[in-house]
Order: C-alpha cells, then structure tokens, then sequence
C-alpha cells in the first residue's frame, strides 16, 4: 500500500485531473467500446489520451490506427516510458512498458 501512496503523491495535479485520457486494458473491455469511448471523448474535448500499461499498448496502437484510418483522429503526440509495478507491498520493483498517445479530432 506504501508504494501506491507514494506514486499518487508524485504525481502532477495535471495527471490526477485529466478528464479526458482514457487508461486501456486488453482484458477488461472490447477494442470497439475503446473505439467508440475516444470518438466521444474527442467530441467532448476534441483531444483524447490513450495510456496503456505492458500487453494493452498493442490495444491502444490499435485503436488509434482505427481512428486515423477513417478520418477521426490525427495524431498529436505519443510518448513511451517504463515504470515500475510491484505485486506485493514488500516485493521487487517489476519494470513495465507505459505508452500514451494523444489523439485530436
């Protein structure tokens, strides 16, 4: 529990407040309710952010490729970086792969 205390506290409030980014799992819902999430999310705000953590980022890739190849969205900025996860409170850091894309319409 430490260790998610500690992340939330790093965190910007730019980061805790983001209304329209959008966190992607490859287990948890279908690509096209993703799909569809992100074209309202770009009508609401007319910018969406896809983030993904280790085997979602295939799912987020595409996603955005969907969105771009019929005409929804353009892409604005995608960043990549590693963080580190752990199972267990007392367990070793596990490093995993992070993607984030920002989509506009």
């Amino acid at each position: 529990m430490e260790g998610i205390t500690e992340g939330v506290n790093k965190m910007s409030v730019s980061e805790t407040q983001k209304k329209n980014r959008i966190q992607v799992s490859n287990t948890k819902k279908s690509l096209f309710f993703y799909v569809n999430l992100s074209k309202r999310y770009m009508q609401q705000y007319n910018e969406v952010e896809l983030s993904a953590l280790g085997m979602a980022i295939s799912t987020v890739v595409t996603i955005a490729e969907i969105l771009k190849n019929n005409g929804f969205a353009v892409e604005k900025k995608i960043r990549t970086l590693t963080v580190d996860m752990r199972d267990d409170p007392g367990a070793r850091p596990i490093p995993k792969a992070k993607l984030l894309g920002s989509l506009w319409s």
